[in-house]
């Protein structure tokens, strides 16, 4: 064995000890959980969730950081620029595998610079309206929209952000026209429906939910094969008429890259322990949410093809990278 090899092999033998011996003692102080959205969002409440079951799992204080702006990316650069020590993550979503085809460059390398930790939350999206909408259904929204185009406005959590993104595939796949106003998260976004200040809006179902059981707004439809046991009346979009319209939401742990597998290995482990809980899974379901919990590796591969899959529905969808 050459003398080079040898000294590179006893380096690297170093840092898998040194990595598990920090792992062994992680976390010994607080962690910063970095949400890109503002608080009432579906991002929000996946992140405050399993931030609660870690605090309690490893008896150290994970909190939830709200820090908004630019579909996500003040947050995400911010994440990937913090020291790799795993005292700093982020709440990563939908809208991250979108960013390489809304953006023409990113102040991060969006393929590399970030370690996936584990999904927290998958969920479908529902079209809400305000409760006082003359519009009742799912047939009418579309005819009122194709009669007079570009007169009905729809809510966002931002430019670029996966409620923008969902609507202007419902536009395109209802071959339809609505105007777009941008909000700095889906929690915002809600509050412009349930103000009448938007026409409609296209969220995640643990966004909706609770205004909906408060009959606050009205859902004309919600992805996914089957009904919500907690909104049973909302009809699926295939069977309100709209087989074609196919959007899901997920919401995940990412780290800097550089953190140590053994502190990213203890993190999985810990996220996916809280998700079994039983309590947990129950208020998830209820809010029409299913526990994520892949292993750091299948998360990767997850994103990978996310961000493919999402590159083509921008493009198709017209949307073009700024």
């Amino acid at each position: 064995m050459s003398k080079k090899l040898m000294i590179n092999l006893l380096g690297s033998a170093c840092l898998i000890i040194s990595g598990l011996s920090v792992a062994q003692t992680y976390p010994d102080r607080p962690v910063k959980i970095i949400v890109p959205y503002s608080a009432g969002g579906t991002a929000d409440f996946s992140a405050r969730q399993i931030a609660q079951k870690l605090t309690e799992q490893t008896k150290q204080s994970f909190f939830v950081e709200n820090k908004v702006g630019a579909s996500g990316t003040i947050a995400t650069n911010y994440v990937a620029k913090a020291a790799p020590d795993g005292y700093t993550l982020l709440t990563n979503d939908t809208t991250y595998a979108m960013l390489p085809s809304l953006f023409k460059s990113l102040p991060w390398d969006h393929a590399n610079d970030l370690e996936p930790i584990a999904i927290i939350t998958q969920t479908p999206v529902v079209l809400v309206v305000p409760e006082n909408s003359p519009l009742k259904s799912l047939t009418s929204l579309i005819a009122y929209a194709k009669v007079n185009p570009g007169k009905l406005n729809y809510g966002s959590g931002g430019a670029g952000s996966s409620t923008h993104l969902a609507a202007e595939i419902f536009k395109q796949v209802a071959q339809i026209d609505a105007s777009h106003v941008p909000y700095k998260g889906a929690g915002e976004a809600m509050l412009a429906v349930l103000s009448g200040q938007v026409d409609f809006l296209i969220t995640a179902a643990p966004t909706a939910i609770p205004q909906l059981q408060g009959g606050k707004i009205r859902a004309l439809a919600i992805t996914g094969e089957k009904r919500l046991s907690t909104i049973s009346t909302v009809p699926t979009f295939k069977e309100a008429g709209l087989p074609a319209y196919v959007v899901s939401n997920w919401f995940g742990l990412a780290a800097p890259k550089g953190t140590p597998t053994p502190i990213i290995s203890k993190l999985a482990a810990e996220v996916k322990k809280g998700l079994a809980d039983p309590e947990l899974r129950e208020r998830l379901a209820k809010l029409g949410a299913e526990p994520g919990g892949v292993t750091p590796a299948e998360f990767k591969k997850f994103i990978q093809k996310e961000t493919v899959a999402w590159g083509a529905a921008a493009k198709q969808a017209g949307l073009n990278a700024e």
